[in-house]
């Protein structure tokens, strides 16, 4: 399951006081960040580390969007929805929720026809997605377009 957090990212220091606010159950439940090599991710050392040590940091190879697939798959339903050169900076916490809502509802052959939602539901139960702000689009009014949120726009 895909969870995007609305940040305002613009360094290093932002990545890292926002990576060590976090809780310690979203490190238990992400022990590993998969990411590209962005120059806000140059001090490796000061992010890697949670109150217990236990986060590791991967990047992907240069120009190897296939080192990550199934995030890619993530990243192109989210641009289904905010076409790319769409601003971000008018969104809402609970804009992205339901992005990221719809995004996760979506029926994919990669899970068995299942959704990211219904696997992630199955595995660690209804309460963490609820507390991410996440929830079940039923498949009939899945949206995949910029109509989802034609009133920011």
């Amino acid at each position: 399951m895909t969870k995007h957090k609305h940040l305002n990212l613009s360094d290093r220091n932002d990545i890292k006081n926002t990576l060590h606010q976090a809780d310690k159950d979203f490190f238990q439940l992400f022990p590993v960040i998969l990411t590209d090599n962005g120059g806000e991710f140059a001090r490796v050392d000061d992010i890697e580390m949670n109150v217990r040590g236990e986060s590791k940091l991967f990047f992907c190879d240069p120009n190897r969007s296939d080192q990550k697939g199934r995030i890619e798959k993530n990243h192109t339903l989210i641009r289904d929805i905010l076409p790319k050169g769409t601003s971000f900076d008018n969104l809402t916490q609970e804009d992205i929720n339901l992005v990221c809502s719809h995004v996760n509802s979506v029926k994919r052959a990669a899970l068995n026809g299942k959704s990211a939602y219904e696997l992630f539901v199955f595995t660690y139960g209804e309460e963490i997605p609820k507390l991410l702000g996440i929830s079940k689009v039923p498949a009939e009014d899945v949206c995949q377009s910029s109509k989802l949120l034609q009133h920011k726009f």
